[in-house]
């Protein structure tokens, strides 16, 4: 449900980042199930996948995509250099001071450091549905729920991963400043129950509060109409190799 729920990314960014030239070999750091990577692939890229978790690697293996099962820092690049170095809602999770090090190891000269992740804003009427439903099943996650669009995946005023990257070989860095990239997804009631339902935060929900959850947040939603648009926004965190 993962691979199916999760949104994927922007043109838009896959355009800038493909604008460097030239740019064919790409790694993915923390694949997941090769959202981002297919993009790339689908423009004629070759891309290699690390991914710690070996069930997400054999569905990012099961799209076609070569995967190693390991984690960025401890990986064993065998001397092999890239292009493009990406990672889509994964740089977080990582050892910010190693794995820029690591980065700019595995990255040729001119090469690309690209870590984006997805923001998540929605309309009054899909807030005032979460309102009335999470009220009710989980009321703490009104103010602490990234999928809820209340707070952001990463604060970029308190950002070790740019800090990290700017003590290193980078260049065109911003630290406390990225990108930007909108764009939109219609959603129909049951897409979004399945979109949460992969979220960390409802995850640790007892199991009968979630089903409760999801159950009325479905039910809530028709309310809206066969779908509804959520605003979303990649920001892009970024830095060139010298």
């Amino acid at each position: 449900m993962y691979d199916r729920a999760r949104p994927t990314y922007p043109p838009t960014l896959v355009a800038r980042l493909l604008s460097d030239a030239p740019v064919v070999d790409v790694v993915d750091v923390g694949c997941g199930t090769g959202k981002a990577a297919r993009l790339f692939i689908g423009h004629g890229r070759r891309v290699l996948g690390i991914e710690p978790d070996p069930r997400m690697a054999a569905v990012a293996a099961a799209h076609g995509i070569d995967v190693e099962v390991s984690e960025f820092e401890n990986w064993d690049d065998r001397g092999r250099r890239f292009d493009l170095l990406i990672a889509g809602q994964a740089w977080h999770w990582v050892g910010p001071v190693r794995s820029a090090e690591k980065a700019a190891k595995v990255l040729r000269p001119g090469g690309r450091f690209a870590a984006f992740w997805n923001e998540m804003h929605h309309t009054e009427e899909v807030r005032s549905v979460f309102d009335q439903v999470y009220s009710r099943h989980a009321p703490e996650m009104l103010s602490t729920s990234y999928a809820l669009g209340v707070v952001d995946p990463i604060d970029p005023d308190h950002d070790p991963a740019a800090a990290a990257l700017a003590a290193g070989p980078f260049a065109q860095l911003a630290v406390g400043k990225r990108e930007r990239f909108p764009w939109t997804v219609e959603y129909a009631p049951h897409q979004w129950v399945e979109h949460v339902a992969t979220h960390s935060d409802h995850r640790l929900l007892d199991p009968s509060i979630l089903e409760a959850l999801l159950r009325d947040l479905e039910s809530a939603l028709q309310s809206l109409g066969p779908k509804f648009p959520v605003a979303f926004c990649t920001a892009l965190l970024s830095a060139k190799r010298q």
